[in-house]
């Protein structure tokens, strides 16, 4: 009913606005949307008066006559004279006027226009929907007599026991809808006005079952004596709207839209795609994934900002140079190097170097990971391999970076995978060195790769001509260290006394840098962020030392967690564990410097930590790992000096004596029993071995060479504790009541230390005497909370 009502209403504003011409142009659109909803009788009533409408507002007449009238519909409806309505509306349509100063819009542009595609799919889209809603609504004649539902009792004394009703549908099982007699009326409500002679009047309840209802309907008929010819038909039908003849096929529109989606996201930039490989979509698995970098937009690196790392960085800029100035070497009779390797331990800087390459080269530079070579398609890893240096050849000069080049490059196998099936990574590298250095080759494609593991590689692809040069990015030195942490300080907003001078920064840089052995790029940059955070934490305005001390102690030990609550034993046994490592550690000359020792735990089941410099060294004497596992049997010997019995804590102190013993024995030729015989294990096993390099009779030499080292320095370490177990005492009892000490305070309770410090670092930056970033600010500063 609802419907009639508006389609009258809209037949009747149609008309009225064709007659007042005063209407304005927003309502004519309004009305003219909205007639595309009226049924087809109602529409064709309206088609006359919409082309009219249509023309009067049409953007692409080309009559002067028409852009006058256009406006005076959207000015003023009085003014119908064509010069003074563009008088009038010269300062308020200035825009429209310049529009037509610069000429009329092509129609044809227009279709084609998004906003036109747009405007076609929210039409379909609201006309499917309007559909759905009519749907369960086809037939204007069935509605009840008023608005409260009807039920089987109310049907049953209105129409069924007064033989009104002509016969009766049960629809999808639930739901029932009596035809009437047509000279019925419904009531005073004046809905029978709606219908005519020929529409049928139905109403319409629900049932739960329809047994139920067939016995009820039985027993009244039996009740009113209707014989069984005359009794009312019941008739089943199954009828169902749009929305659920829709429905079944909602799942393979989903997966086709997702499948476009893919494709979509597959393809290169002109199939809007992510970019970076070929165009095709699901159709180019073939086509490379490299990303060509714009160092403009994409690249903010420079070879600034890489440190610690002169000579593999110079290096690295030698192909930039040639790439720029390739005139200065062919005049020396030079020619480019083919490729370069970056090998290191990870966070070393390698892809960094990569970076800053690209930031700087001036020529177009190709990015790509070894495992996008990989997939489970024959031929595909080949085929991206062709399609990246056919790409890199077309914007040659160019770069091609490789980064964890031994996804493809691990040396071939002898007979294939399986036996002499096939490999597919083997016929991706073997493209790959083709390509590097074959007959098609040429002097304008450089490839850099990097890889954490170059003894893997195959020999084919370390050879000179494909890569010339092996840069081995090593960690670190403490110059190096410093040098990093000048860049990465540079981003902070460091104290301001760290900030005052040059030499100011320096030695913040410097004691950093001694406080951090070991340390690769990464991790530094990893501690100064860490800093950072520390310092948001406490709601500080500047990055502080301490913040530093406190971040390197995370990166190190791990989290501290004060909520691991330990029993008084056990913090008494864990307090005494690491002061025996730290009265060892004090009083062995080739000890590591002692830093800090703390009873908080930390970390993975870490309950006790101690803090060690140990110098940048490449060389370790046969003295120096005895006192080290002396040091590191520390503990367990005072546990077995002060207390009845001993506990787990020392299970990782037992693993690095043992590793440090067996390597003195099978790989350094320290044992006299064993001789200068290495059997070294191979590193690329994982610890484990198929065939053993010896025999069993050398086996159970070796282990017994190890039980020795081991024994003699546990008999070392406890005649340690033992002449000094007062001083032991002392320090386990400032860990107890303060939890954490330091140097200081190990100067303080024991005296300096017998021998001189053999860390240069240490003596330069870290010692009391000549470290100047001292910062006396409180230490014990609670984190805000909000």
């Amino acid at each position: 009913m609802w419907k009639l009502t508006i389609n009258n209403s809209l037949r009747c504003c149609s008309q009225r606005f064709l007659i007042n011409k005063s209407i304005s142009r927003s309502a004519i659109k309004t009305s003219v949307r909205t007639s595309t909803l009226l049924g087809p009788s109602s529409y064709r009533g309206i088609h006359t008066s919409s082309t009219l409408l249509l023309r009067a507002t049409s953007p692409f007449l080309n009559s002067n006559n028409n852009n006058n009238s256009n406006k005076n519909v959207e000015t003023n409806s009085e003014n119908q004279n064509g010069k003074d309505s563009e008088s009038n509306q010269e300062g308020k349509n200035k825009n429209d006027n310049n529009k037509n100063d610069q000429g009329q819009p092509n129609i044809m542009e227009y279709f084609k226009s998004k906003e036109f595609m747009n405007t076609m799919l929210l039409t379909i889209a609201f006309t499917f929907l309007y559909n759905l809603m009519d749907s369960n609504d086809n037939d204007s004649s069935r509605e009840n007599n008023n608005n409260d539902p009807l039920t089987f009792q109310d049907f049953k004394t209105k129409y069924l026991e007064k033989g009104l009703v002509k016969k009766i549908s049960v629809v999808n099982k639930n739901i029932v809808e009596a035809e009437l007699i047509s000279d019925v009326n419904l009531g005073s409500s004046g809905n029978s006005s709606l219908f005519n002679n020929n529409s049928p009047v139905i109403v319409s309840f629900t049932i739960g079952s329809i047994d139920i209802f067939e016995g009820q309907m039985e027993q009244i008929q039996n009740e009113l004596k209707i014989s069984p010819n005359d009794r009312i038909p019941i008739t089943y039908v199954n009828r169902y709207s749009m929305l659920q003849l829709f429905f079944p096929f909602v799942p393979t529109i989903l997966i086709l839209g997702g499948l476009f989606y893919i494709t979509r996201r597959m393809g290169g930039p002109e199939s809007g795609g992510m970019g970076g490989g070929g165009s095709g979509g699901m159709f180019g698995v073939g086509k490379s994934k490299a990303k060509l970098f714009n160092k403009e937009t994409d690249i903010r690196i420079s070879f600034k900002d890489v440190a610690g790392c002169a000579e593999a960085k110079q290096e690295i800029m030698e192909f930039v140079h040639f790439l720029k100035n390739p005139q200065r070497y062919t005049d020396l009779g030079a020619k480019i190097p083919r490729g370069a390797i970056l090998s290191g331990p990870p966070g070393t800087g390698k892809t960094l170097l990569a970076k800053a390459t690209a930031g700087e080269a001036g020529v177009p530079f190709l990015s790509v990971s070894g495992s996008e070579f990989v997939e489970m398609f024959v031929g595909v890893g080949a085929s991206r391999v062709r399609d990246l240096f056919e790409q890199a050849r077309s914007m040659s000069p160019s770069i091609i970076f490789i980064d964890e080049i031994d996804a493809i490059g691990k040396e071939r196998g002898k007979g294939g995978a399986l036996g002499g099936a096939n490999d597919e990574r083997e016929a991706t590298l073997n493209q790959l060195l083709v390509e590097m250095d074959g007959f098609s080759t040429t002097d304008q494609v450089v490839v850099l790769a990097g890889t954490n593991r170059p003894d893997v590689l195959d020999p084919a692809l370390m050879r000179p001509g494909r890569f010339d040069r092996h840069i081995e990015i090593d960690p670190p030195d403490v110059e190096g260290r410093k040098s990093i942490y000048l860049v990465h300080l540079s981003k902070l907003n460091l104290d301001p006394i760290f900030t005052e001078t040059k030499e100011a920064k320096d030695e913040l840089a410097g004691k950093l840098a001694a406080l951090t052995p070991g340390f690769a790029g990464a991790d530094i940059a990893n501690a100064c962020n860490e800093a950072a955070l520390i310092a948001a934490r406490y709601n500080d305005k500047y990055v502080e030392l301490r913040h530093f001390e406190q971040a390197i102690e995370r990166v190190i030990a791990g989290l501290e967690k004060k909520s691991r609550v330990l029993s008084p034993e056990e913090k008494t046994t864990v307090a005494y564990h690491e002061a025996g490592h730290a009265v060892c550690g004090w009083f062995l000359q080739y000890a590591d410097p002692l830093l800090k020792v703390s009873i908080i735990p930390r970390g993975q089941g870490a309950l006790g930590y101690a803090q060690y410099l140990p110098p940048d060294q490449y060389l370790v004497t046969e003295e120096q790992f005895k006192h080290r596992m002396i040091m590191t049997l520390g503990g367990r010997v005072s546990e077995e000096l002060h207390f009845p019995s001993v506990t787990s804590g020392a299970h990782d102190d037992f693993k690095k004596v043992t590793q440090m013993a067996r390597s003195m024995v099978t790989a350094l030729g320290m044992s006299r029993k064993i001789g200068y015989i290495s059997f070294d294990s191979d590193p690329n096993a994982g610890g484990f071995q198929v065939n053993k390099p010896f025999s069993e009779k050398t086996e159970r030499k070796i282990d017994l060479e190890v039980k020795r080292i081991i024994d003699e320095a546990h008999k070392s370490c406890k005649e340690l504790l033992t002449s000094n177990i007062e001083k032991v005492d002392k320090v386990a009892k400032e860990l107890l009541s303060k939890e954490a000490i330091t140097r200081e305070d190990m100067i303080r309770l024991l005296g300096p230390r017998p021998f001189p410090e053999r860390n240069e670092a240490f003596e330069k930056y870290l010692d009391p005497k000549n470290d100047k970033t001292k910062n006396d600010k409180n230490d014990n500063v609670s984190p805000v909370t909000n």
